[in-house]
């Protein structure tokens, strides 16, 4: 996890990130994001909601084992993220496999 950390980290410093679950479903339904990183803790009809709309929109979706709250503290906020979209990966290689 130690690198989908500072990839995620470096994604929000350097690229263009979307913060939160209903950030996250209009980011998928406007196309664009590339993929899609959910917290294990994360309300279950949102993840739910989020899973479903990415296997549609054919986004690849990252499950993280932290909670929301070090999503959000990877992130760099000081409140829960349950997910975030990665509409532009910057300097950080998240986007390859």
């Amino acid at each position: 996890m130690a690198d989908l950390a500072r990839d995620i980290r470096l994604a929000v410093d350097t690229g263009k990130v979307v913060l939160g679950t209903r950030g996250v479903m209009r980011s998928m339904s406007g196309n664009s994001a590339k993929l899609v990183v959910v917290a294990a803790n994360g309300e279950k009809n949102a993840v739910r909601d989020i899973l479903h709309e990415c296997s549609i929109a054919d986004i690849k979706v990252v499950k993280v084992e932290g909670s929301s709250m070090e999503l959000g503290t990877l992130c760099g906020k000081p409140y829960p993220v349950s997910a975030i979209a990665i509409i532009d990966q910057g300097n950080s290689s998240i986007l390859e496999d």
